[in-house]
């Protein structure tokens, strides 16, 4: 926040997990939401997601490049209207490209080449239950945006949902970026806090971009 004393500062996380606080600049962070908004819309828009066991996710989602549903990836919304899934841009892949660079190095960037898209909505109501990105083929760093309300982000362990974990908050215009040990460390969204996005961004809930390599 501008009235802030003293600016947030990067932070380690853990191994190959980092947070870079107010990455995205509000002219980005107004372009990204034009983006998702035309993404939400049908066909192959935003939707529910359905467990195998019956249940519903709180936080609603809309894919790019490859479809995710629990627990695979499809070229269609399988679990939805049936249509091709959208198209996963190249100006996205290069976001996550430099996501990457800056937060944890060029060395560590090589030939990453970003081809899904997962962006979730949350209501105030919504929220995340623990768990790791682990369907795909790829061990290439997960990079995440935030847009619109603040949230706490609980990031954890490979080895359980539990302890240890760190309640990190993340803000409108906030990069996290992990890899590496910390690849396939179990994350979650516990609470959102509603009203807290910038007020001149229009966006009433929050938006999580998270871009992914498939291995596909």
């Amino acid at each position: 926040m501008e009235d802030e004393l003293f600016p947030r500062a990067r932070a380690r996380i853990a191994p190959g997990a980092v947070h870079v606080p107010d990455w995205l600049d509000p002219d980005r962070q107004r372009a990204l939401l034009a983006a998702c908004r035309d993404w939400a819309r049908p066909p192959a828009g935003l939707r529910t997601v359905r467990t195998p066991g019956g249940g519903t996710m709180t936080a609603r989602q809309v894919c790019l490049g490859w479809h995710w549903h629990p627990y695979a990836y499809a070229r269609t919304v399988v679990d939805g209207d049936g249509s091709p899934v959208k198209p996963f841009p190249a100006w996205l892949g290069e976001l996550g490209r430099r996501a990457v660079t800056d937060a944890l190095g060029p060395e560590t960037v090589g030939g990453l080449s970003y081809d899904i898209a997962l962006i979730n909505f949350y209501d105030a109501d919504a929220r995340m239950g623990m768990h790791r990105d682990a369907d795909e083929k790829s061990d290439a760093p997960v990079v995440s945006l935030s847009l619109g309300d603040t949230c706490v982000f609980r990031f954890g362990n490979p080895e359980s949902r539990g302890r240890p974990y760190t309640d990190v908050e993340l803000r409108s215009g906030d990069l996290f970026v992990f890899g590496g040990e910390s690849r396939l460390a179990h994350h979650g969204v516990p609470r959102v806090h509603p009203g807290t996005g910038p007020a001149e961004l229009g966006l009433t809930g929050r938006l999580n971009v998270t871009l992914r390599v498939s291995g596909l």
